[in-house]
Formats: structure tokens, C-alpha cells, sequence
């Protein structure tokens, strides 16, 4: 997956935003305030931060050595994961783990936030 989709791909949720509170070079994806992804879109390779159910987080680090523990994130919540280059996780997974991260977060949110949003 090339960064230019997985940015296409991250804004494509509902109410997605890219915001760069920290440095010009990390792209920060939320959903109404609340982060769901993390990147710097220039990395080689590319890496995302994507925030996780915790008994799957560990078996997804078990499975694949391209994701381990959240890099400055809460690593109970967050993996990294390799996108691109060698030993990067295959596009479809990606993309899944993604959309995860969205939906956990989106099911955080208020009621009333989650159904203007779609989302039960």
C-alpha cells in the first residue's frame, strides 16, 4: 500500500479528518476529535499506528512480526504496523486493521455522536 492510499483510504471513513498537531510529517487521522491512525506518510517504510482490541493486539503481534506494541502510544490499545516495504503486511489486512481502528473508536464515542455517524 502506497501512503497516497492509505491517506485516501483513511479520509474515506465518515467524519475523517488529517490534522498535524505534532510535526508537519505525521499525519494524525480522527474521526470527531478522537484518533484512530497515525503516520508519517514520508517513513520508509511505512508504518501506521492503529489502535487495537487488546487480547487481539497480542495475537496479531504473535502472527506477524510486521506489528508490534503502539510506538509512544498506550501499547495495552496501539499496534504499529509495517505497511510497506519487505515483510509489510498485505494490502487487504491493512486495510482491516484500519477499519478496525476506526470502529473501535467510533464505538467509544457517544450515542448520539455514533448515530450521526452511521455507525451503531
Amino acid at each position: 500500500m502506497t501512503p497516497e492510499r492509505l491517506r485516501e483510504f483513511c479520509l474515506g471513513f465518515n467524519a475523517a479528518v488529517e490534522e498535524f498537531p505534532f510535526t508537519p510529517e505525521t499525519s494524525v487521522f480522527k474521526v470527531l476529535g478522537k484518533v484512530f491512525a497515525l503516520t508519517a506518510l514520508d517513513a520508509e517504510p511505512l508504518k501506521v499506528n492503529l489502535k487495537c482490541d487488546p487480547e487481539q493486539a497480542v495475537r496479531l503481534r504473535e502472527e506477524h512480526a510486521a506489528i508490534v506494541p503502539g510506538y509512544h502510544m498506550n501499547k495495552r490499545h496501539w499496534n504499529t504496523v509495517t505497511v510497506g516495504g519487505p515483510g509489510g503486511l498485505p494490502d487487504r489486512l491493512v486495510r482491516e486493521l484500519v477499519e478496525d481502528s476506526y470502529d473501535l473508536v467510533v464505538a467509544g464515542l457517544p450515542r448520539a455522536e455514533r448515530l450521526r455517524l452511521d455507525r451503531p
